[in-house]
Parts: structure tokens; sequence; C-alpha cells
């Protein structure tokens, strides 16, 4: 039922410029909220991409 309520109210705000700027805020500051609660990650020293195994030519 949240996620219902939150759609209608986004819906409803992305009609005005002024309503797109607050969702925009909104959207920014939630996503600064929810990187502090989670634990750091090491960016740096993880790979993104998996190293593939070599094939042997028989």
């Amino acid at each position: 039922m949240q996620k219902f309520l939150k759609l209608v109210v986004a819906r409803w705000l992305a009609r005005t410029p002024i309503g797109l700027v607050a969702l925009g805020i909104g959207w920014y500051l939630g996503r600064r909220r929810r990187r502090r609660q989670q634990p750091p990650h090491e960016t740096k020293h993880t790979r993104r991409h998996p190293v593939r195994a070599k094939h042997h030519a028989h």
C-alpha cells in the first residue's frame, strides 16, 4: 500500500516543474540516506567483471 501511495504522489508531483524539482531533491536525499546506512564497500579493490578461464588448445 505504501508503494502505491508513493507512486500516486510522485505522479501528482510530476505534473508541474516545481513538483519535478521536489521529486529530484527527495530522490537525492533518499539516496544519500540509504548510502549512509549501508556499511562502506571497498570499490577500488573489487572487480566488476569476472576473469574468464583461458581455454587450452589440444
